[in-house]
């Protein structure tokens, strides 16, 4: 009998290293869980058009936009764990897991797999050419001489805007207005207007206006200094520590993918992220090429839910 439970044992394995050894035999969906349009979509869609030339199958987007990304990342954590559905997703993928707390059906961390790092985004603290703050001495001075009154915008709560700067504040110990829109357009419309005071904003939707002289740049919430903006500070420049805000960009696919078939992808991944051109269609949106390994890439998720969890708790924040 002990022999006949090692035979199928044998057998068992044998057809599951079988089924990975002739991954993919289908198409594989990446799911974004926002809008088309969006840098998520713009790295999916890059990805979309590659992997299929090293991978022999074709590769398709679905959008789920909703719920801050909670819909499209609930169907992936629900997904076959074969390789054939994957997310690829923003760090609003952590956050999200203290902004609902107790409300999500699916945990970010032990719900899935890291496949891959594709790419960092920037933030840039901006405010208006007319105000007199040059520096983030400058503007930490005003917002201390005049506590709550100073206003800044953001896309809504929880946003990557909202939650950089609720860092902002408090590495400064200050405090402004939280003035929340429902989306990008009106905040910045707003911004331009003189009607906000400062804001966080994605690089390629800021550099423009500051192009155009109707923005001012401040800091970068980059660990390093911008390509585009090379005479912008960083934030740590700065002498604020341990407040860069990059948001990175990923692949990650349901717990329970076998190893083989997570590291075929990252190795895909970053071979498609070499073409000279996606360098370039990234820099359009802000946004430069990074690969990493899984286990890398999990030890960032991890880091960055721990301090996303701290900013939302300190600073009371809350999912409408």
């Amino acid at each position: 009998m002990r022999r006949l439970y090692t035979m199928l044992a044998g057998l068992l394995l044998a057809v599951a290293g079988s089924a990975q050894a002739a991954w993919p035999e289908r198409p594989i969906t990446l799911v974004v869980p926002f809008t088309p349009g969006t840098g998520i979509d713009l790295i999916a869609r890059q990805l979309a058009a590659r992997l299929p030339t090293t991978l022999g199958q074709p590769v398709v987007v679905e959008n789920l936009a909703g719920a801050s990304g909670n819909i499209g990342s609930e169907k992936v954590a629900r997904a076959q764990p074969d390789g054939y559905t994957l997310i690829v997703t923003v760090n609003t993928f952590v956050m999200n897991a203290s902004l609902y707390q107790g409300k999500l059906r699916y945990d970010p961390l032990k719900d899935f797999v890291p496949v891959s790092l594709t790419s960092w985004g920037s933030l840039l603290l901006v405010t208006q050419p007319s105000n007199p703050a040059n520096t983030v001495a400058d503007v930490v001075n005003a917002a201390k001489a005049q506590p709550g009154k100073l206003s800044y915008g953001t896309p809504g709560v929880g946003t990557p805007h909202h939650l950089s700067m609720a860092l902002f504040l408090d590495r400064t110990k200050t405090a402004m207005l939280h003035v929340p829109y429902k989306g990008t357009a009106g905040a910045v419309t707003d911004m331009l207007g003189g009607r906000l005071d400062y804001m966080f904003l994605p690089v390629h939707v800021a550099l423009p206006q500051i192009k155009a002289g109707k923005l001012k740049a401040i800091a970068a919430g980059s660990p390093k200094r911008l390509a585009q903006l090379p005479d912008v500070p960083t934030l740590a420049e700065a002498g604020l520590q341990g407040a860069d805000v990059d948001m990175w960009y990923g692949v990650l696919a349901p717990k329970g993918t076998p190893q083989p078939i997570v590291d075929a992808l990252n190795k895909q991944i970053g071979q498609a992220l070499k073409a000279p051109d996606v360098a370039a269609s990234f820099e359009a949106q802000g946004m430069v090429p990074a690969t990493s390994t899984p286990a890398a890439f999990g030890q960032l998720i991890s880091k960055d839910e721990k301090r996303w969890s701290e900013v939302v708790q300190r600073a009371g924040i809350k999912a409408e």
